[in-house]
């Protein structure tokens, strides 16, 4: 069994290309929610939804966020009640929102929820959020705090960032079965998702990092940073404003505790040289995902990384390194 973290768009795609080159049966995701948001009176979940939608071949590639093929009737007239409309929820991607929404207020979990909805979509994979509980990403600018929706899909994120903080982290606990999937797994791949936004509040869930310690298989992440700049999004803004360089070096920082193995792209050889000299196993290849062949390729290389080398080092028996090399 393989185990994902993983949160945006970043994470989306890689996802994308795991599901074509391994069973989704054998993969566990573990999902950022501090994104999610009230809107309308709804509980979205957007990390959780657009996994969901990619494993359920529903995502919009041309957007890389909701439904393909949506309809946005339903925005139109809110817009025309006078209601916001800076959110772009789609007809058929409210429907998954209503359904979220009434399961949780009849007593259901965000776990539970999760579940009911895969099923019903035909999704293999097991989706799990990182808690139940309810922990909120809020970016402290010049013009106060904000929700990360209100920071990266309102605002375009323009404004100045001073800090971030997950509201909630300290109280919450990890959702069932997520410490498990982590403990147990052949290999635990932390996607190229924004380390501050996407995967820090994950981590900021307590016994978390402590189940990443304590994992059997390898722990590989795959660096969203290519050069000085990310791929995609305010991931460089957002480091910055916590204390870590924009590079490899600042996500290498962001998951030191805990990282086995750091996958860059070939771009950046020479400072993975360099991390290197101070110990990390670092290994390169071609990561900007432009295509589905892209996404497949990267997600083979990085499964022979995360198999490659003496998995002695995390303790694992003859016959789990054998099941690991042939999940792997």
């Amino acid at each position: 069994m393989i185990c994902v973290l993983t949160g945006g768009t970043g994470g989306a795609k890689f996802v994308d290309g795991l599901r074509q080159v391994i069973p989704p049966e054998e993969i566990t995701l573990i999902v950022n929610t501090g994104d999610d948001l009230l809107w309308w009176g709804l509980y979205v979940s957007p990390d959780i939804d657009s996994i969901t939608y990619v494993l359920s071949g529903l995502l919009s590639r041309e957007r890389g966020w909701g439904v393909k093929g949506d309809t946005f009737l339903c925005l139109q007239a809110m817009g025309q009640l006078g209601e916001p409309t800076w959110f772009h929820t789609g007809d058929r991607d409210l429907a998954v929102h209503l359904l979220r929404s009434r399961l949780l207020a009849e007593g259901k979990t965000l776990s539970e929820a999760t579940s009911t909805i895969c099923e019903k979509l035909g999704v293999k994979a097991r989706i799990l959020p990182m808690s139940d509980s309810r922990v909120e990403t809020r970016v402290d600018t010049p013009s106060g705090e904000l929700s990360f929706e209100e920071y990266f899909v309102q605002r375009w994120y323009q404004d100045p960032v001073n800090s971030v903080r997950f509201a909630g982290a300290s109280d919450a606990e990890p959702a069932p079965g997520v410490i498990q999937a982590i403990e147990s797994a052949d290999a635990v791949l932390i996607a190229p998702s924004n380390p501050i936004t996407s995967i820090g509040p994950i981590l900021s869930v307590p016994g978390i990092r402590e189940a990443l310690r304590g994992a059997r298989g390898k722990v590989a992440a795959v660096s969203p940073i290519v050069g000085n700049a990310p791929v995609a999004g305010p991931a460089g803004i957002l480091m910055a404003a916590q204390g870590l360089p924009c590079s490899i070096a600042g996500v290498a920082k962001a998951y030191e505790d805990f990282l086995d193995l750091l996958i860059c792209d070939t771009r950046d050889a020479r400072a993975a040289d360099a991390l290197r000299g101070n110990g990390l196993r670092v290994q390169c290849t071609q990561t900007i995902l432009r295509s589905a062949e892209d996404k497949a390729a990267l997600a083979r290389t990085v499964l022979s990384f995360a198999k490659s080398g003496e998995l002695a080092d995390k303790s694992v028996s003859d016959e789990s390194a054998a099941r690991a090399a042939e999940h792997l």
